[in-house]
């Protein structure tokens, strides 16, 4: 019991004045050595972390609203509160609170943060003048009570005090009593005090007031006041909107009472500060924080009761899922959702998490698939913003449903087709709802969002689902705007340029962007797919007909397109831009576009300097070797002579090692010790030499030769018709003078045959005849 009553909720207020929830746990008031005094500790629920660590200052104002929310400001601009599961848990912490301080627990708020010379001025006061009097409730002091509640605002101490007189005595009733006698006198001077009185009290920010003003028998007699602004000829009709125009409608009958008022609440407090106070200056803005709480803890309270009733949900979904319902039954079944999909973003994220999930299982994804098919524009896009609260929440639950659907003949019955071909049909010419599904499909086929180690086959099999039945869809319109430039030509013979997108509107220009823009994502993020899909479509040409278009940021499109392409430094990529010549179409955009320095002159140099820094042979060569005599004109950057650079060095080495390899594969080692040349007949002859170049020992040299050659005979290589030998070896210098023969290698090169005389002959021509490999030891015996 004691855990239960002690469950709260920290929220947390950001700079946009919204209330962030930290997370749910339990709290607690001990001792803490470290801050040298009583403090709040409020531990996670999941995991026991701590979530929250506040001293109790004898300084600080803590505020308690509606029995379950207490609230204070332990820094400039930082607030927090905790929201009690129970009311008796709440009143344990406050009265600890106001233990600490000194306070009376009764109280809704312990002080007031009040700066050095307001506390020295409130102090000088004599003793009476702590209260303030407000003068009786009657028309003719209307004025003064107006004055009154205007003076106090820039004084925190006396907004404290004047509150709590407001409080008592039924003092807020009397004065709405007034508003109806006024009225119906039409007394304007007298309204327009209630109006001055009215949005003060909004301005003391105190919640116990707020309860007053906002309950069901008030709340219309406040908006009445707040309609007579003095700056205006005539009163606002807001009265006449709320219970005319604005029709609360009932989708299911909602049986709990206490919910129906409280929805009702929400939506003439939210209707008050959204619609008829003013924007708050700088100076005011703190002064509504109060009010914005209350709207925030209602929502939350809302979507918790609804979620209780069990009922309720269940008749939602089997009406919205009935065939048999008519369009706008179901079209007020869509905007409740929708309504009730953006209050849950006020529950923290466990309970956020079992709502979604509830919608899931009782069927959202299925009925959003019928109404986004709906002719209605309102429904169509109330079902894209459920969609997108889906997608946020866990787009692998939105996966899960998709690759789980029947696989019917037509594709189009597929959820994420349907969701492209609202996006490829949108008839705002702004495409504002095209680019949300954009988002949506992004956040949908993201890797990064697929690695989630529970489903680790994720990502293979929803990529592999998309481009098999998806990609097609989504490239629809690109395909049916591109033709092949051969065929432009044909159809627009004599035209000084090319414009082969038809049509070539603005809105089919901003269309063929958004898909180009998640195309180019799908190249940097799918690797494989989108490869396979590329060639064979042969999409990247397709694509690059767009640089002809009139529309610049288009152009743009499809050459970073191209450019992410290069950017994966895949050779598959550069073989097939090579084969097909791509390069043409964005060199010619370059050349039309002369010597404007504009945005598309810099991303096409962009794109060559990449080659150039990244070193990508194929494409240097491919472009040095096609396009050099179009671009060596251009000098104002040095790109194309890099380029030029680039394939000249690259030459060079190509060069250079193509003679070190015929040189390693000569034939026969030209050591002068064992030299020999061959005689048309086969014989060998001894290259004369003077006999003082020889050793001593050339005598034995010789004999140990002719010994050699005898035992070698029958392995000797067989003479081809013309007279010369085939060798399949080479000798070595080291290996002849007995050196290690790790370094003898293998080579393939025809001998040169002798003449009589010693002079080499020409090189005969190699024999028809199979060559006859010589295998050697590595270890040459001479």
């Amino acid at each position: 019991m004691s855990d239960t009553r002690r469950r709260v909720k920290v929220y947390t207020l950001n700079e946009d004045r919204q209330w962030d929830d930290r997370g749910t746990g339990h709290v607690s008031s001990t001792f803490v050595e470290r801050l040298k005094g009583i403090s709040l500790l409020v531990r996670a629920e999941s995991d026991g972390s701590l979530l929250l660590e506040s001293k109790i200052s004898p300084n600080t104002a803590y505020q308690k609203q509606q029995d379950t929310l207490i609230v204070w400001s332990e820094a400039e601009n930082y607030d927090l509160a905790l929201s009690f599961q129970e009311k008796a848990g709440c009143d344990e912490i406050w009265e600890k609170i106001c233990q600490v301080q000194g306070k009376d627990p009764a109280l809704e708020i312990t002080q007031d943060p009040i700066d050095e010379s307001e506390e020295e001025r409130f102090e000088e006061m004599p003793e009476t003048s702590h209260l303030v009097e407000l003068p009786p409730c009657e028309l003719a002091r209307l004025e003064e009570i107006a004055d009154l509640v205007t003076s106090v605002l820039s004084s925190p101490i006396r907004r404290e005090k004047l509150a709590l007189a407001l409080m008592s005595e039924g003092y807020m009733k009397k004065l709405l009593q007034l508003f109806q006698v006024c009225e119906d006198l039409d007394n304007r001077e007298g309204l327009h005090h209630l109006y001055e009185i009215i949005r003060g009290v909004l301005f003391l920010n105190k919640a116990a007031l707020f309860e007053v003003m906002f309950s069901d028998d008030c709340i219309m007699d406040v908006v009445g006041c707040l309609e007579f602004d003095p700056s205006l000829v005539q009163p606002k009709k807001h009265r006449e909107f709320l219970t005319k125009t604005a029709k609360f409608k009932e989708v299911i009958p909602i049986t709990d009472s206490e919910l129906r008022q409280k929805i009702h609440q929400t939506y003439r407090v939210q209707y008050i500060q959204d619609i008829i106070l003013p924007t708050p200056s700088v100076f005011e803005e703190n002064f509504l924080s109060t009010l914005t709480s209350f709207i925030f803890f209602n929502k939350v309270e809302i979507v918790s009761m609804l979620q209780e009733d069990e009922k309720f949900l269940t008749e939602v979904f089997a009406q919205l899922t009935d065939e048999a319902t008519d369009d706008g039954k179901r079209r007020e079944l869509v905007n409740f959702f929708k309504e009730f999909c953006a209050f849950s973003q006020t529950l923290q994220p466990q309970n956020r998490d079992a709502f979604f999930k509830t919608l899931a299982n009782l069927g959202i994804l299925p009925a959003l698939e019928i109404v986004m098919g709906m002719d209605d524009l309102q429904v169509r896009a109330a079902a894209t913003d459920i969609f997108s609260y889906l997608v946020e929440f866990s787009p692998s639950m939105v996966r899960e449903f998709v690759m789980q659907e029947p696989q019917q003949t037509d594709d189009d019955v597929l959820l994420i087709n349907v969701v492209i071909k609202q996006m490829i049909c949108d008839s705002d010419p702004e495409l504002g709802g095209a680019v949300q599904l954009m988002g949506l499909l992004r956040t949908l086929i993201d890797p990064e969002n697929m690695l989630a180690p529970t489903n680790k086959t994720e990502k293979t099999e929803f990529l592999s689902f998309f481009y098999k039945y998806c990609m097609q869809v989504l490239t629809v319109p690109l395909l049916a705007s591109t033709v092949d430039e051969k065929n432009c030509k044909d159809l627009q013979e004599g035209s000084t340029k090319i414009n082969p997108v038809c049509p070539d509107n603005f809105q089919t220009a901003q269309l063929l962007a958004l898909i180009l823009e998640l195309l180019t994502f799908c190249v940097e993020h799918h690797t494989y797919h989108i490869k396979t899909y590329i060639m064979n479509k042969d999409l990247l040409r397709r694509v690059l007909v767009l640089m002809n278009s009139k529309h610049t940021f288009l152009a743009l499109c499809a050459l970073r397109f191209m450019r992410r392409i290069i950017g994966q430094k895949d050779e598959y990529y550069n073989r097939y831009i090579v084969k097909g010549n791509l390069f043409e179409p964005v060199i010619n955009t370059l050349l039309d576009n002369g010597t404007r320095y504009n945005l598309l002159n810099s991303a096409i140099i962009e794109l060559f300097e990449f080659i150039k820094v990244e070193d990508i042979k194929s494409l240097i060569a491919h472009i040095i070797d096609n396009y050099y005599k179009a671009l060596e004109s251009i000098e104002y950057v040095q790109t194309f002579k890099g380029l030029k650079g680039r394939y000249e060095q690259e030459k060079d080495r190509q060069t250079l090692r193509l003679n070190r390899y015929r040189r390693d594969a000569r034939t026969l080692d030209e050591d002068e010790d064992e030299e020999m040349w061959f005689n048309e007949d086969g014989e060998a002859i001894e290259k004369s030499r003077p006999e003082e170049e020889f050793p001593e020992s050339y005598g034995k040299y010789m004999e140990a030769k002719k010994v050699k050659e005898s035992d070698n005979k029958e392995n000797f290589p067989k003479r081809t018709p013309t007279g010369s030998f085939k060798f399949t070896f080479s000798h070595s210098a080291g290996a002849a003078n007995g050196t290690n023969g790790a370094n003898c290698k293998p080579a393939t090169s025809p001998t040169s045959a002798a003449s009589p005389n010693g002079s080499p002959a020409k090189s005969a021509t190699p024999p028809a005849t199979p060559v006859v490999k010589v295998s050697f030891p590595c270890q040459l015996p001479f």
